[in-house]
């Protein structure tokens, strides 16, 4: 019997995204200005307020204020009217300095020979349903807030958006887990006042499906685009009016949107989230590391589906276990104990190793903070920082290493593939 499976993602005025986006753009202006920084950053907003909180320990000093205004200035909360203002609101930061405690057990006199920064496990995953190796419902979920973001920064088709929103998609998979059609789409999306709110609703609801859906589906290969149909369940402001939204509608704290940052839940999720740490942190490293893993074994053609999990002590460098799935969809004659064994021998998973081979010791994790860590494009760019206590730093960085695939080489002569 068919199924249906659900993923969501928000966006990037989403009070818990605006808080994840500040938090690691304040660790990116400590990697610019010093690259072995160490940093835990949690952020809190709420209505007309941020606050900054966390561990920290660096050779910079950075303003973090006034970087914290200059994120929710370019999401997009510049108008007094959203109650929320990066001009306006007020900024307290608690940062203090890291625990001594804590440092002692991740850093060695050999950089190669440094700890894990916490116990815990953590997950990569990939599936071959998509050209990025993401699960689809999740995919076309991102796909629909960035093309609302872009909708609402022109403003020439959809002038009344503002920044908070979520979407939520339904596909319906056959008994071999292939994907057959879209069954719901759920869009909720902050505006501005209207006269009268059935007119709003009327017309948030046909714009939603006659301009934002397909541009989204005109993005898409051909064979994922067949998958809309003219029988989807369209819920568009299911609650009615949103004009109260972002922080001044609900608070929003770093990290409690990891389902959305990962896989949309599918595969497993270890719990720990990604903003606001620097890469001595194993639930980010390790995490983008398995990602890594599991995107060149399915690309390889070592199985369609791969789910890598990979454990740390903290304080220790090896790892305490690597654990593969392939769900029944391995292309080789290795049981999955086997696979991992060979994982382990290609891959490097001592945190360290993980810093050098993906680059994380770079300024790379504001691009991360909206919309996903997982399924984008590595690219170069170069970012500029400015800081009046360290004056100005112009770096080339690389980003999203970890979805590179640089192993399939590797990964089909270890599995001899040909």
């Amino acid at each position: 019997m068919a199924y249906l499976f659900t993923s969501e993602s928000v966006s990037e005025g989403h009070p818990d995204k605006i808080a994840d986006q500040i938090s690691d753009t304040l660790l990116d202006n400590f990697l610019a200005f010093d690259p072995e920084s160490k940093v835990a950053c949690e952020t809190l907003v709420t209505t007309g307020q941020v606050v900054l909180a966390g561990e920290v320990k660096s050779n910079t000093y950075i303003d973090v204020q006034n970087i914290a205004r200059g994120v929710i200035n370019d999401i997009g909360y510049t108008k007094g009217a959203y109650q929320f203002s990066g001009d306006s609101c007020g900024v307290i930061s608690l940062i203090h300095e890291q625990s001594q405690d804590i440092n002692q057990g991740v850093d060695r006199a050999s950089k190669e020979e440094q700890g894990a920064g916490d116990q815990g496990m953590m997950f990569g995953y990939a599936t071959k349903e998509t050209e990025n190796y993401m699960p689809l419902a999740l995919d076309i979920s991102h796909r629909i807030m960035i093309e609302l973001a872009k909708l609402r920064r022109e403003e020439k088709e959809i002038t009344y958006l503002r920044p908070d929103a979520k979407a939520q998609v339904t596909i319906e998979y056959s008994d071999d887990n292939v994907p057959q059609k879209i069954v719901a789409i759920v869009v909720s999306t902050q505006h501005d006042e209207f006269d009268e709110d059935e007119k709003m609703l009327a017309k948030i609801k046909k714009d939603i499906i006659s301009i934002l859906i397909p541009r989204v589906k005109d993005a898409l290969p051909e064979e994922l685009a067949k998958l809309f149909n003219d029988e989807i369940i369209y819920h568009i402001n299911p609650t009615g009016k949103f004009v109260i939204g972002g922080p001044h509608g609900d608070s929003g704290l770093t990290g409690r949107k990891i389902i959305v940052d990962t896989y949309g839940g599918k595969g497993a999720h270890g719990g720990g989230a990604f903003s606001g740490k620097d890469p001595s942190k194993v639930d980010r490293s390790a995490a983008y590391a398995a990602r890594h893993i599991a995107k060149n074994l399915v690309a390889a053609g070592v199985a369609d589906e791969v789910l890598v999990q990979v454990s740390y002590a903290i304080g220790v460098v090896e790892p305490t276990s690597i654990f593969v799935d392939t769900y029944g969809s391995k292309n080789v004659s290795l049981s999955n104990g086997e696979i991992a064994a060979k994982v382990r021998e290609l891959f490097d998973m001592r945190p360290a190793a993980i810093e050098k081979r993906l680059k994380l010791r770079n300024p790379i994790y504001r691009e991360t903070a909206a919309y996903g860590h997982m399924g984008k494009d590595p690219q170069t760019i170069t970012k500029v920082f400015e800081s009046p206590y360290s004056g100005r730093v112009e770096k080339e960085v690389e980003l999203f290493t970890w979805e590179k695939l640089d192993y399939v080489d590797q990964v089909k002569e270890a599995f001899g593939i040909v």
